[in-house]
């Protein structure tokens, strides 16, 4: 009924009509708004302003036992420096390293991948490298190990730089410390090749006598104790190697050919793996 009713009010109803002038301002305002609602989205959907494009970045791998020289040589390639620069700023790169060091970052100059790009200079990928070392020598295992050894975080280092340089394989780490902490124990020469190789700056399966004689305080079949500076830059393998190496009498090793190193207490059973070391090179050698 209410229904029935409205629609009768409103048939009865006379509504205005518009003039020519309404009529056109009606017009107007109805394409306005059209203009306005097409404007909107179409400003709405514009395309953000396009990022610059980012340097490229390169990097740059230090493996584990290289060198300092050999870092140096590397970044100053990497980086496209004259050679000798990254040596040179070893001087006043403020490197965070042990008092006991004097500044030199052989053993600080952490084996791993690093991001170079046009801003990498010298000095900061050399703090970089030292940080990073750093932080992984810091460690609480690392520490406390050098402490239980009665050795300093310095010491431990050059330590796990000799493992580094002498031990075959991985495997063989542990055993290569034990010798050296065995050695060091009872006051005996080290005796290791790496040490003469650094001091005379090569690398070499084969020592001479004449090479056992050189004045050098990395000569260690002539001085006994530890060298004064680690001889390469270890890794934490080697590093764990030097602070928990297994229990063992062990004071000679020789790797008689590549995979076999022979580890024993026995200075004549020594002499027999080193004779046939000698056998295996003399065959091999054309």
């Amino acid at each position: 009924m209410r229904y029935e009713f409205q629609r009768k009010s409103l048939r009865g109803r006379r509504w205005p009509r518009l003039t020519l002038r309404g009529r056109l301002a009606l017009i107007t305002g109805v394409l306005a708004l059209v203009a306005a609602g097409v404007l909107v989205p179409l400003l709405l959907v514009e395309e953000p302003p396009v990022e610059k494009p980012r340097k490229p970045t390169r990097t740059l791998l230090i493996p584990e036992g290289w060198r300092a020289d050999q870092v140096y040589a590397a970044v100053d390639k990497a980086l496209r420096m004259p050679s000798g620069t990254t040596r040179a700023a070893t001087a006043t790169a403020g490197l965070d390293l042990p008092a006991v060091a004097r500044g030199n970052p052989e053993g600080f100059l952490f084996p791993a991948t690093y991001p170079i790009d046009d801003t990498t200079t010298p000095k900061s990928l050399l703090r970089y490298m030292v940080t990073t070392a750093t932080e992984r020598f810091g460690k609480d295992r690392i520490t406390q190990g050098a402490q239980r050894n009665s050795l300093s975080l310095y010491e431990t280092v050059t330590i796990a730089s000799i493992v580094q340089a002498e031990a075959d394989t991985e495997q063989d780490m542990g055993k290569v410390a034990r010798v050296v902490h065995n050695r060091v124990a009872l006051g005996m020469p080290l005796q290791m090749d790496s040490t003469l190789n650094y001091a005379l700056g090569r690398s070499s399966l084969d020592t001479s006598h004449s090479d056992t004689r050189i004045d050098s305080p990395y000569n260690t079949y002539a001085r006994t104790g530890l060298p004064p500076t680690p001889i390469d830059n270890p890794g934490e393998q080697a590093m764990h190697a030097a602070i928990d190496p297994p229990p063992g009498d062990w004071l000679y090793f020789v790797t008689v050919e590549p995979g076999d190193t022979r580890f024993t207490a026995d200075y004549d059973e020594h002499l027999m793996n080193v004779d046939e070391f000698n056998e295996n090179r003399r065959s091999a050698t054309p």
